[in-house]
Order: C-alpha cells, then structure tokens, then sequence
C-alpha cells in the first residue's frame, strides 16, 4: 500500500477531522486517524465512537488498496514542519509500519491494523434533509453558544432541528437563555421530522462548512445522522429524548419595546459590565423615555458603572436586571445595525430580535431569563 501526496494537502484534511479524537479515548486505536485506500481515492477518519467524521481525497500517485490506522499527534506533529512538498507514503500491512520519504529525509512510524478502527454505524430507515451548506452554517452559529451542558437534562446540551412544510428550525437553550433560528428556504415535502444534534458534531461542522450553495445531504433516523457534502462525512449518535415544548416560554404579551443600535450596546455592555459582580453578572436596565440607563455594582469590591445611551422606547417606564454574558452573546451573534428588545415585567423573559431593513427569510429570535433586582 503506497501513496504520494502533497504534505500541505494532507495537513489540510486532517486539521479538519483532528478534532474528533479526544484527550482521553477508552479505546486506544481512537487515538490515530484510519487511512483507507479503494478506487484510486485515500479516505480518512477519525472518531471518538460518538462522532465519527471522513475526508476523501485524491493522492497524486496510489498503488494497491488497504487500510492502516496511524497515530494521529505524531502525523499530525510532523507534517506541520514540512514546506510544500510531496510525501511518499510506503506501508506494510503485515507489521504496520509506515514510512514516509520526503526525498531528504525518511520517517518511520507504527500504526495498527485496519480493521481494528470502529466501523461506522449504517444507517437504515433514514429520513433525509437537503439543505445549503451556508443556511446550515448560519443556524449552527447562531444556536450552538445557547447550549447547556447539564448532564441531568441531555437534551438541551444539544441543537434541535425540526423540518416543516413551512420552513426548517433550530432550537437551542440552557434554560437560561433561548435561541430559535428559522429559514423558510427549507421545507419538508412530508411530515414534519426533528432530531437532536449534539454539540461536537456542530462544532466540527462549524469549522469546515462553505459559505456558499454547496448542498449538505443530512440522513438520519431515531439513533444516528450523518451529514455528507463535497468530499467530508460527518456521522453522530443523535441525542434520545423529548425536547421541551420551547414555543410554550416565548412570551408573547410583551408591552415595552426597546429599539436601540447593537454596536453602541453592545461596546456599552462590555464596559459596563467589567465591573458588575463576577458571578452573576449583572447589569441594571433602566428605561424611561427615550433614555436606557446600564448600571452595575460589585458591593464586595465597591465597583460600580453607569453610562447612558439614546434609545427608542414604547411603553412603561421598567427596571430589570440581566446577565450581561449573555446578552454580549446574543449582540454579538446577531448582525443587524439594530435591535429591538420586547419586555413585559422584571420578573418576565425579555425578548432579542434583530431589526431587519428588508423583509427576510430568515427569522431569528432570542430569549433572556432575567436576574431580580434588589432594592
């Protein structure tokens, strides 16, 4: 089994995967990448059982197919030292060894077998999404920051995903704070079908996900999804469970409505909020008329700030405390110049929404538990 490849090239791929593997694998074979050559194509993958994620590529020159695992740090270690230049592969299958001649210089390393690596689970009786690629992006990175990592409620430690014949939509939520990401480009043909998609795999696709049409395949069932477009594979276990009926906890009735610009509360909230208690976070909002007054204390370390911002305002005059973290999360997750903030009492979730200029088919909304204020 041999193979020449460009040493860039081959970074590249396995940058892309090289998150999968974790620290801390029971298995130790989970600690190499699995190279795999068939019909003139090197395929590798890496995985944690978890998550399994593959790239293919096409070497410059490959003779005989086989398989061999090697380790993953090393490889990696290595080839980030290299320039530009091709690598030539030589691997026994019956030791496991494997050489790499860079012309120079020669390398020689020791992998296992195969057929030792986890196989993928297959999939049957999937159901399917075709979704573009930068619609998939753009709901990862606006719902997975909302994730919560109790291990007592798996279900929110991922995303929700649910196809409608109106539209596809992504949920996330810590209990604390809500995100809900809807697109009407995508629509189901059938019933309606959801999974919950957990956080590795996301963050995996996070990374690599074009911006642009490339069509994302998304095949799943009741225990497994994988995502496959351009020459990448993702496959994770799905998250078993109910989620919470999240439509049930937006509230509606929402009197106070605050429009504002996101960059002047958004830099006005940092400030603020370097000085508020260190473990709640806390920033006062004060709003009468056409004035929003932030404040925040830390009475331990008599620190204190206030500043002042112009503002938009209909209704009542309020008071309320929130989390400054995750508000600075919401603005900063958001791209609109401004933003419109629904309140109905301090003891009452307030509502994010970006102020589009155009009608849009996207539809974003973020929901804030608030923090009561003392006297």
């Amino acid at each position: 089994m041999n193979f020449i490849i460009s040493s860039a090239t081959l970074l590249k791929k396995l940058q892309s995967i090289s998150g999968v593997p974790t620290t801390s694998n029971v298995v130790p074979i989970l600690d190499n990448f699995l190279f795999e050559i068939q019909n003139n194509k090197l395929k590798i993958t890496a995985s944690d059982i978890e998550t399994s994620m593959s790239v293919t590529v096409e070497p410059e020159k490959i003779d005989v197919d086989g398989s061999i695992t090697i380790p993953a740090r090393m490889l990696l270690e290595t080839l980030k030292t290299f320039p530009d230049i091709p690598l030539h592969f030589s691997i026994n299958e019956e030791n496991q060894t494997i050489e790499i001649n860079t012309g120079e210089g020669n390398f020689k390393l020791s992998g296992h077998k195969g057929e030792e690596f986890p196989k993928l689970p297959l999939l049957e009786n999937t159901s399917s999404i075709e979704i573009p690629s930068k619609i998939l992006a753009t709901a990862i990175s606006k719902t997975l920051f909302a994730t919560g990592v109790d291990e007592l409620r798996p279900v929110m430690s991922g995303v929700f995903c649910q196809l409608t014949d109106e539209n596809i939509t992504f949920v996330a939520t810590d209990a604390h704070k809500l995100v809900r990401y809807r697109c009407t480009d995508v629509k189901s043909k059938g019933e309606t079908q959801s999974m919950i998609i957990p956080k590795k795999p996301l963050v995996q696709l996070k990374n690599i996900l074009p911006q642009n049409d490339t069509t994302v395949k998304i095949d799943f069932n009741q225990k497994n999804a994988s995502f496959s477009f351009d020459n990448v594979n993702v496959v994770c276990r799905v998250i078993e469970g109910k989620y919470p009926n999240f439509d049930a906890v937006i509230p509606l009735q929402n009197n106070k409505n605050l429009i504002i610009d996101r960059l002047q509360l958004l830099n006005s909230l940092e400030r603020v909020s370097i000085f508020a208690n260190q473990s709640t976070h806390q920033v006062r909002f004060k709003i009468s008329g056409r004035e929003l007054i932030l404040s925040a204390e830390d009475l331990d370390l008599s620190n204190e700030a206030k500043e002042r911002l112009i503002c938009n305002f209909e209704g009542e005059d309020i008071e309320i405390g929130f989390n400054s973290k995750f508000i600075i999360e919401m603005l900063s997750n958001l791209e609109t110049e401004q933003i419109k903030i629904e309140m109905s009492a301090p003891n009452r979730a307030g509502i994010i929404l970006p102020v589009p200029t155009e009608p849009s088919n996207e539809d974003i909304l973020m929901l804030v538990m608030p923090i009561m204020l003392n006297a």
